[in-house]
């Protein structure tokens, strides 16, 4: 046995460590909440949502007049939520139940944000009964059935344009969310239109913004800037025509999260995908690069003083949450393949609880937290529990967007736990019950490793539980 000195290149300091050859998070023993919570359990660090709420913040250095709302999307159980809105950023939803969530999580109306390209007439109800900071339009139609809701409820509605305008990232196409293809927004002629319209029917319509996000896991600037670009043409071209002054641009979020922090599998995965799983862009790198671009031209129209009078929203889901969240998964089950000489580990967490690895082959670093600071060096083929070939952490495609074997300890053992890393994104709120796997408990670990229930463990009962 091989136990490393140093901590390995996964570690982060005073968060995910190796002691006693255990990986301990916030500096709890990852073996003993295992074995009192049971797994798969999700760990959910909220210094670390602290630390990346903190980050993401010195983008303020480069416009002071910034408003983070924390994509729910992302994760919106309560107690993530609740640290969140306590570490003094703000929110958006998607949904009439995430708007419950946000203001259950105790929210201000004032600090919520809403998306959605399918919304309801009930939806929109609620969001303008509470009295939220902004709806994001995605049509002329939503436009429509804002302005018919509002006149019903006797209220003024605070609006926003999704634009989008054929900007495209380095990203996974899926995750690309500004081009033309993409089902989200409108084009800058209907955008134009909208606008006018709004203000034709401020009765009802109060007109606040304009947005654009441009797509999750974006790994360089520019995109950015050529989307703050858009909405600051827009925004003069409203001003010049109408008078009208936007309180806010959008520029969505997409913030990337570094999942290679740990290379030992980089070489196994293409090279398009590595530079977008390893992005290392920060929100401040991204706004610096964004204002120089849109100030320049603020500059030349003398409307500077627009600029420094926006409020510039950004909406980051993956960097405020990936890394805040491990989930613990037992080996259940070890095989070899005598005729490939491959070794197989069998968890209890598949892509019911991850499933990005299967809807865009995304990958999360696996560690032996019960033999953590052993060298990982043994290649295994793991896989999840589900009735379902596609449920493995390996490439079944060989396309190169995940390593074909994933590296462990030498001689794993039915009952170690391994940990899978940077899973707080896209995990918990999109979990499934296939295959009657119950839901999970989710547990918050505070300064000090104080460990709280934020998410009772599902049993069998809560399966049927709406069912006649």
């Amino acid at each position: 046995m091989t136990v490393a000195n140093t901590q390995p290149a996964w570690a982060i300091p005073g968060y995910l460590e190796v002691k006693n050859n255990h990986l301990h998070i916030n500096g709890v023993d990852a073996i003993k909440l295992a074995e009192e919570f049971d797994t798969p359990l999700f760990v959910v660090s909220a210094p670390r949502i602290r630390h990346n709420i903190a980050r993401l913040l010195e983008a303020k250095t480069h416009h002071p007049k910034l408003k983070l709302c924390f994509a729910s999307k992302a994760n919106n159980l309560l107690g993530v939520l609740r640290v969140v809105r306590e570490a003094g950023i703000d929110v958006e939803v998607n949904s009439g139940g995430e708007l419950f969530k946000a203001l259950r999580a105790g929210f201000r109306p004032d600090q919520i944000e809403m998306n959605g390209i399918s919304k309801t007439e009930q939806e929109i109800a609620e969001a303008i009964e509470a009295g939220i900071y902004t709806i994001n339009l995605d049509s002329p139609f939503e436009l429509e059935l804002v302005e018919r809701v509002a006149a019903k409820l006797n209220k003024r509605a605070n609006v926003t344009v999704r634009l989008v305008a054929g900007v495209g990232t380095r990203s996974h196409a899926g995750l690309q969310t500004a081009l033309y293809t993409s089902k989200f927004g409108v084009s800058p002629s209907q955008a134009r239109e909208m606008m006018l319209r709004a203000l034709a029917k401020s009765d009802s319509i109060n007109l606040v913004g304009l947005h654009i996000h441009v797509g999750s896991q974006t790994p360089d600037p520019e995109p950015y800037a050529a989307a703050f670009a858009a909405m600051w043409e827009h925004l003069l071209w409203l001003h010049r025509e109408t008078g009208h002054k936007l309180q806010h641009i959008n520029i969505g979020g997409g913030i990337p999260v570094n999942y290679l922090r740990d290379e030992a599998h980089a070489d196994e995965i293409s090279e398009g995908e590595r530079a977008m799983l390893g992005a290392n862009l920060t929100a401040a790198e991204m706004m610096a690069n964004a204002i120089d671009v849109v100030r320049a031209s603020a500059r030349e129209a003398g409307a500077e003083h627009l600029l420094d009078e926006l409020e510039i929203v950004m909406e980051p889901g993956r960097a405020v949450i990936a890394d805040a969240v491990t989930i613990l998964t037992t080996v259940r089950n070890v095989k070899t393949r005598p005729e490939t000489g491959e070794a197989w580990a069998l968890t209890d967490a598949g892509y019911n609880l991850m499933l990005s690895m299967v809807l865009y082959h995304w990958y999360y670093h696996a560690v032996n937290a019960s033999r953590a600071g052993e060298a990982h060096s043994e290649r295994y083929r793991m896989a999840g529990p589900l009735c379902d070939g596609g449920d493995v952490y390996f490439d079944l495609h060989g396309d190169g967007h995940l390593p074909d074997c994933r590296l462990l300890p030498a001689n794993v053992q039915v009952g170690e736990v391994i940990a899978m890393l940077n899973t707080g994104a896209y995990t918990a709120s999109q979990m499934t019950a296939y295959n009657g796997r119950v839901f999970p408990a989710a547990v918050l670990i505070e300064e000090g490793g104080n460990v709280e229930v934020i998410r009772r463990r599902d049993n069998y009962e809560d399966l049927i539980l709406n069912e006649l």
